[in-house]
């Protein structure tokens, strides 16, 4: 496929939390208040904790490092259970701030004092643009950021603006680099289960449904064997210097087939790195990143059907180049006032 071919494949950007309306505390929370503060039910921290890698990858940049976390103040932006301002107490900080705007943080508190670390680890419950800190400035930044493709639904602009605030001049920002790649897969049998399934439900044609499911976005896990082409680089973030106004980009990419084989579906994968450590430190959703030392879970987003002008009716031949735009925006306003 030709370059002039291609078309935009649109990736909405959501970086922040939720709206300021007060919280109601977490054991007084109905079905209801759950919907509107989805990060406030245990089962969303559940599934995070279980990720060992991702975990333990936060756990080891601290705890491997413990001469840059020795007698200084930590922020952790987005605390949830408040599990990484733990790992930063037993690295040896000498205060350590989590801020959790949903109602898990009630539960936070009890966390952090049953593991009687709360002569160091204060929770602040609010908005990260809202509330004021008991420091001046912060020695440290750490935040699990990361949303789904990297950026959509992620806290990125929410850490951005704790730097621009917090940050003392010489600080850290753990994880402080990342990068987004793109790359393609063959799923037949995705696209005969899933899409050509509405034109015949119990005996009636439903197959105008066809062309939304075919390009609803999933977070899934990729057979190695479904992929059919290179890895392109789409996005370099460097958390130290990057800015909110980057977030919206446009990146042209070509992928090189490798195979005769169809193109059902782009698939998008992100590398995270703490450089600052004295050892290479990170994980990657990549399927070399589950098989290696930086394996975390189930996080690789898939784009399926016929995005940014590829054409999955055709099949591919090895060699060819499949060229097309992946353009990031910023919504119109964020997932929780939808």
């Amino acid at each position: 496929m030709a370059a002039a071919e291609a078309a935009n494949c649109i990736m909405e950007v959501s970086c922040g939390q939720a709206e300021s309306s007060e919280k109601p505390n977490a054991e007084d929370m109905t079905s209801k208040d759950y919907y509107f503060d989805s990060y406030a039910h245990f089962g969303i921290h559940e599934e995070m904790l279980k990720d060992e890698v991702r975990t333990l990858t936060y756990r080891n940049s601290m705890f491997h490092n413990r001469h840059l976390f020795k007698d200084k103040v930590v922020l952790d932006v987005g605390s949830g259970t408040g599990i990484l301002c733990m790992f930063a107490a037993k690295a040896g900080a000498r205060k350590v701030i989590g801020i959790e705007c949903s109602s898990i943080s009630d539960y936070a508190v009890k966390i952090v004092k049953a593991n009687k670390l709360d002569h160091v680890v204060t929770i602040i419950k609010g908005k990260v643009e809202e509330v004021e800190l008991p420091v001046e400035k912060v020695d440290i930044i750490i935040s699990e950021w990361m949303g789904y493709c990297l950026f959509y639904e992620s806290m990125l602009n929410t850490v951005l603006y704790a730097r621009d605030k917090w940050l003392a001049p010489d600080g850290l920002i753990f994880p402080d680099r990342a990068t987004l790649y793109v790359t393609a897969i063959e799923d037949r049998q995705y696209k005969d289960y899933k899409i050509h399934w509405w034109e015949n439900v119990y005996g009636f044609d439903m197959s105008c449904i066809k062309d939304v499911a075919i390009k609803e976005p999933l977070v899934d896990v990729v057979d190695p064997k479904q992929l059919v082409t290179n890895a392109c680089l789409i996005k370099e973030v460097d958390i130290y210097t990057v800015k909110v106004e980057d977030l919206t980009f446009t990146s042209p990419f070509c992928l090189q087939v490798k195979r005769n084989d169809y193109v059902h579906a782009l698939v998008a994968y992100f590398n995270i790195e703490f450089t600052r450590c004295h050892k290479r430190t990170g994980f990657s959703t990549s399927e070399a990143g589950r098989r290696g030392a930086g394996t975390v879970g189930p996080a690789t987003g898939v784009v399926r059907g016929s995005p940014g002008g590829l054409e999955a009716s055709d099949s591919s031949s090895a060699g060819q180049s499949e060229c097309t735009v992946l353009q990031s925006l910023r919504p119109r306003k964020s997932p929780s006032q939808a």
